[in-house]
């Protein structure tokens, strides 16, 4: 064997080693991403297209710990537990219908302290964008897509105390028109105008692009609501209901309830009022639900609860039958797409 041909195998063998070098660098860069993964309880979570146009999907945002955490993601509604495709678009509060969605988000700049609220097309572009008074905490989208509803904290940051303020806002995504603070509108109840200093509205559902139902507080007693845009009213219809969910019949409402003998930091628990005969149905959530649950369908409902990354989505039937299940984890402010 001549000089030149030993130079050709020392080199063959030079990079044979490199390429099963880099291969097992490779490998074992994907083993500890994965092993990170795995450790942080979060699923696998890619960049991808993400629209509202596409029917079956369920769209949340992301808590899973890595790049794409606090962005809308994506899954398919049959496999909610499997592989995300994230938006890149950031949202705190969040939700969708017939390619419209509302994302409440804290406004850009690093100095920034302050928060928005931003409609969406089908491909999540930026339409219409307000500022918000304060903390977001609810976001609704009428089935026919032309309204949207928010409600942010303007005094306190949570339901489960006593001195909290609310502002709640609608908007008709056509035209732009606003109700920019639903507390303006006529409150009724036993047929009675009351007009109360201390009234606070926030947990819009719609029926349709005109009526809606939502929560009024006041004297410390909360009222589930009907309200009317175009009367601009608000008619109390039954005591002890918070962040109302209308079913897609229109039939049901879900909602929170405070319950007598819990703890008053987590009083309520998940129910369902037959708007027909004004009958209540306990779910079989028996855990603290501070959340506007979602219908997924006609039969069942979708909350957050806390979990290990910030908070997991669990499903229960509306009839009270059954067991709550953990449908996803490390997600919240959940749209499903028809």
């Amino acid at each position: 064997m001549n000089r030149t041909s030993r130079r050709l195998i020392l080199l063959g063998t030079v990079l044979v080693l490199a390429v099963v070098a880099v291969a097992a660098t490779l490998r074992a860069v994907d083993r500890a991403a994965e092993k990170d993964r795995v450790q942080q309880g979060g699923p696998r979570v890619d960049s991808g297209k993400v629209t509202l146009a596409a029917p079956g999907r369920l769209l949340f945002r992301n808590m899973a710990w890595g790049p794409h955490r606090d962005e809308l993601a994506s899954v398919s509604a049959k496999d909610p537990s499997g592989p995300r495709l994230s938006s890149g678009v950031h949202c705190l509060r969040f939700h969708a219908a017939r390619g419209t969605g509302i994302c409440l988000q804290k406004r850009p700049g690093k100095l920034s302290d302050g928060y928005r609220a931003v409609v969406l097309d089908s491909r999540l572009r930026e339409q219409r964008k307000y500022d918000v008074a304060g903390i977001p905490t609810r976001a609704r989208v009428s089935p026919s897509g032309r309204s949207v509803a928010w409600t942010v904290f303007v005094g306190g940051d949570s339901y489960a105390v006593g001195n909290f303020s609310t502002r709640t806002s609608i908007l008709d995504v056509r035209n732009g028109a606003m109700d920019g603070n639903l507390e303006t509108y006529a409150f009724y109840r036993n047929g009675h105008r009351y007009q109360p200093a201390d009234l606070n509205v926030w947990g819009v559902t719609f029926a349709d692009d005109t009526h809606f139902y939502a929560t009024v507080a006041t004297g410390g007693r909360t009222y589930l609501v009907r309200g009317d845009r175009t009367a601009k009213t608000l008619k109390a219809l039954h005591t002890n209901v918070e962040c109302p969910s209308l079913s897609p019949d229109g039939t049901r409402i879900a909602y929170k309830k405070k319950v007598k003998g819990t703890d008053p930091d987590l009083p309520w628990r998940l129910y369902v009022l037959d708007l027909r005969t004004m009958r209540e149905t306990a779910t079989a959530e028996h855990t603290s639900i501070d959340d506007q649950a979602l219908w997924s369908d006609g039969n069942h409902l979708v909350y957050q609860l806390p979990g290990d990354y910030g908070a997991d989505l669990w499903t229960v039937s509306a009839d009270g039958s059954g067991h709550p299940k953990r449908m996803t984890i490390s997600a919240l402010a959940p749209a499903f797409t028809r």
